[in-house]
């Protein structure tokens, strides 16, 4: 087997551990919000957005300098170390005593951890350029599969064996991914530069990037993209809550409404990436504008139907749609900026990529909170709605070279 298949093949697998036990949890944060002694709906809303981006408010900083280091001393280093990192705040968390406890938790998390990023980051300097796309739309499923299923088995045993336990379970299955990172992946490509001013290396990709008509075009459409997910992530148990009304088994309910959207991100992000691999071929970065104008307009449709919905069905549906146009949105960004950059930046420029990412990930689930704690939970979907369509204009701004 060819080295970056393997190596595609077993970061999949860590990273789908990692994000499943990720998934038991954090559908359900508002509900363990209100187990530490918060009880206004208004006031575990908007604490559900502030806890759920604590993480993401050192990242944001902190994800750019990991990738640069990874650059120089080892994209697998960083990447093992990202994943024990995020094991040992997942048992910190689950000792929290109250939500100021758990805030500051999850702010450590985003200090010590960064995964995703930086197991994207290894697998783009891996793969060979005219497989990028697949590889990166394969990792995704990763991370959606780990979402399927973790809200799902997070729901049952959230009813079973509450919401602290599960944490100690998802700091656990974090090690089992370090450690088969650790034996499995192999690091075949790394950088002779002796270069150790990294202050220099960060600014020079920071340079870099904002210099690129096209990664700059994609910094925006990651950060827009994923607002559009991140609004209505913390308050979503919330509204299934309030359009469910009196159903029995609540977490479980969101488990499945929550995990629908990672079956279909899951069937569509290959499927996007090859589609997108093919259409490079033929059209270069004009396919690139061709699928993301559809998988955003998608995604809106998707958000204001799930805005409007007073049934659970319809929800679920809805979610559906939008786990298929997901698959052909930040995969197909992440591939496009991978396009764009030379190996030797890859970490350095993924990183910049990913802290977008990261910063919608702090400003979103505020923003959701806040929006739903004051004008209601429907508004936010109107909103994620509305960036994915205002994202269009952006997307036709794609040009054929740098």
């Amino acid at each position: 087997m060819q080295i970056w298949k393997k190596n595609l093949y077993i970061v999949w697998f860590a990273q789908f551990i990692a994000m499943m036990g990720m998934s038991m949890v954090i559908p359900f944060l508002p509900f363990f919000i209100r187990e530490l002694g918060v009880r206004n709906e208004a006031d575990v809303a908007r604490w559900s957005g502030i806890v759920f981006s604590g993480p993401f408010i050192v990242s944001f900083f902190i994800t750019p300098i990991w990738g640069t280091l990874g650059d120089r001393f080892g994209r697998k280093l960083i990447m093992v170390r990202a994943i024990f990192g995020l094991g040992v705040a997942q048992f910190l968390t689950g000792l929290s005593q109250n939500v100021y406890q758990l805030f500051i938790f999850r702010v450590i998390q985003g200090a010590i951890s960064g995964f995703i990023p930086s197991a994207l980051a290894f697998i783009s300097a891996e793969t060979p350029y005219e497989r990028k796309g697949y590889a990166i739309g394969t990792l995704q499923t990763a991370t959606s599969t780990g979402q399927l299923l973790g809200p799902l088995f997070g729901g049952v045993l959230a009813d079973l064996i509450g919401y602290r336990h599960i944490f100690y379970l998802t700091g656990i299955l974090c090690f089992i991914s370090g450690f088969l990172l650790i034996f499995g992946a192999v690091e075949s490509r790394r950088n002779n530069s002796e270069n150790g001013n990294e202050l220099k290396n960060l600014l020079e990709n920071y340079r870099f990037a904002f210099r690129s008509r096209n990664i700059s075009i994609a910094l925006i459409l990651i950060f827009l993209s994923q607002m559009t997910v991140m609004i209505v992530q913390p308050i979503f148990a919330l509204f299934v809550e309030y359009v469910a009304r009196e159903a029995k088994h609540i977490s479980t309910l969101t488990g499945v409404a929550f995990s629908i959207a990672g079956a279909f991100t899951i069937l569509s992000s290959p499927l996007w990436g090859r589609k997108n691999d093919s259409d490079f071929r033929k059209l270069g970065f004009k396919g690139y504008r061709k699928n993301l104008v559809f998988s955003f307009s998608g995604a809106g449709v998707a958000f204001m139907v799930q805005g409007f919905s007073n049934s659970i069905f319809v929800v679920i549906l809805s979610r559906a749609l939008f786990g298929f146009f997901l698959g052909g949105m930040l995969p197909v960004l992440y591939s496009f900026v991978s396009r764009n950059v030379n190996e030797e930046k890859q970490g350095g420029i993924m990183g910049i990529a990913s802290s977008f990412t990261t910063l919608s990930n702090v400003i979103g689930p505020g923003l959701g909170g806040i929006i739903a704690g004051f004008w209601g939970l429907r508004v936010g979907f109107y909103l994620s709605g509305f960036l994915a369509f205002i994202s269009i204009p952006f997307i036709l701004k794609i040009a054929e070279g740098n």
